[in-house]
């Protein structure tokens, strides 16, 4: 069964506390040529927090406004672990967030349509 958007867009609003928190969030965008990449997760031109912030979270935030969850399953908390494995910041609860936002999306297959 789909998860409601509304659990979804809590989630996100949650992450992106988190990474303020953390200080990961920022408040310039990258050039436009460093999102342009055809990388996945643009890993060669951002770090992970930039791309949650520039990429991930603007364009699921995309999907449900138009009352759309993304076609595709998320499994972005074990990226998370290895991108932030040797920080020194405290992570935990934002890959926790992360774990629930792949958890709310889960495999479109089992979705309900």
């Amino acid at each position: 069964m789909s998860p409601p958007i509304a659990e979804v867009r809590i989630a996100l609003f949650e992450l992106e506390a988190e990474l303020r928190r953390l200080g990961f969030w920022q408040a310039e965008a990258p050039a436009p040529e460093r999102l342009a990449s055809s990388v996945p997760f643009c890993h060669d031109t951002l770090e992970f927090h930039e791309w949650l912030q520039w990429v991930f979270l603007p364009r699921l935030e995309a999907m449900l406004a138009s009352a759309h969850l993304p076609p595709f399953a998320c499994q972005i908390a074990p990226l998370a672990e290895l991108s932030w494995e040797h920080d020194g910041r405290e992570v935990a609860h934002a890959v926790a967030l992360l774990a629930r936002i792949d958890d709310l999306l889960g495999d479109p297959a089992q979705r309900a349509h």
